[in-house]
């Protein structure tokens, strides 16, 4: 793997991951772009004890462009894209719209109980291919273990910013989900906090007694093999027996390590095959392209590395043809789940279609 650094006009970093060594690297960012926005407002929620972050500059975000006016294509000699190269395998850059940056500006108390500071880390866009008509079940082998290497690079190099304090890796797909680019891509967020999920995660793994609960939650459904969807000697997929989504799979290493860069080069190209098949079972479930949300679950960077167990969620939001799931009253004012799917059925029905 070739890894090449550069910058955008506007001063983003920008980085190439390349398969063969002599990729040229050297084409320049000819845009003229507006000055950089100011980090995020981070506000305190002291009824939940979670962080806020106010963006108001997102709001001017790139909209479903054109296929032929997408700013994640490889530029030409007639347009410039975000990425300046002709062609490219994998790209990385620093997101022009960012819900966390190091770029500061003056934050003023706001009254009430809600403390007030900057939204400090960093948001990256990982584009998984230059194929605008392509998405991440149609990659290769070879091409997933580049993504991965990707996504285990910036893991390493984004928890070693002052005031980062957890990296997430995902991939939103589909318009039903919110996308705004349908080019194949996904983003990195590096957070100047614990999020809540894995607060939560983490404080039950804490009070679990006996092994690992992610180990012991892994071993479990494994034992049981009725929600399992796919697994080979390194990996398993399962939907969770309390699934919260109509077709929600978890995708866990057999060994536990903390985040993806901690995962050797044998579990990387294990993971590529049995995740693509997931990726295509999603999509044959009902003969049409699946929205959903697939989720990296890493150790924080400077606390209980040792409870967490790295793994993915991934999730769709289309419950039946035609019909999507929508966090209504329950699920939106208080946070309770109710699934329209039995996880054995959809279990069921994934692994109909898994051609691993």
């Amino acid at each position: 793997m070739k890894r090449t650094i550069t910058h955008l006009a506007d001063g983003r970093e920008l980085i190439y991951f390349d398969r063969r060594d002599d990729a040229d690297r050297s084409a320049i960012d000819r845009r003229a772009l507006d000055p950089r926005p100011m980090a995020s407002e981070l506000r305190y929620d002291p009824l939940t004890e979670e962080w806020i972050a106010m963006a108001g500059h997102r709001q001017t975000r790139t909209f479903l462009p054109p296929a032929d006016e997408c700013p994640l294509c490889p530029s030409s000699e007639t347009r410039s894209s975000e990425i300046p190269a002709y062609d490219y395998d994998v790209a990385v850059f620093e997101n022009r719209f960012p819900s966390f940056s190091g770029n500061f500006g003056t934050y003023e108390d706001v009254g009430g109980l809600s403390e007030v500071r900057p939204g400090v880390g960093r948001c990256e866009v990982v584009c998984f291919t230059s194929e605008h008509s392509s998405s991440f079940s149609r990659l290769s082998d070879e091409q997933v273990g580049l993504v991965m290497e990707a996504w285990a690079d910036r893991t390493a190099e984004l928890s070693a910013i002052e005031g980062v304090e957890q990296v997430f890796c995902f991939e939103n797909r589909g318009e039903e989900i919110g996308i705004t680019l349908p080019h194949p891509h996904g983003q990195i967020y590096a957070y100047p906090y614990v999020t809540p999920r894995t607060k939560l995660q983490l404080g039950a793994a804490a009070r679990h007694r006996g092994g690992n609960l992610f180990a012991d939650v892994l071993a479990a459904e494994r034992a049981a093999g009725v929600r399992v969807v796919a697994a080979n000697e390194l990996w398993t997929a399962f939907v969770p027996a309390a699934a919260r989504w109509p077709f929600e799979v978890h995708v866990y290493p057999h060994r536990q390590v903390p985040d993806l860069a901690a995962l050797s080069e044998e579990e990387r190209a294990a993971f590529a095959p049995l995740y693509t098949s997931v990726l295509r079972a999603l999509d044959g479930l009902f003969g049409v392209a699946m929205p959903y949300i697939s989720a990296w679950h890493q150790a924080p960077v400077r606390q209980d590395r040792d409870l967490a167990y790295l793994h993915l969620e991934l999730f769709s939001i289309r419950r039946a043809p035609g019909k999507l799931k929508y966090l209504a009253g329950s699920e939106s004012a208080m946070g309770a789940f109710v699934n329209d799917v039995l996880p054995e059925e959809a279990a069921r029905m994934l692994k109909s279609q898994v051609d691993l």
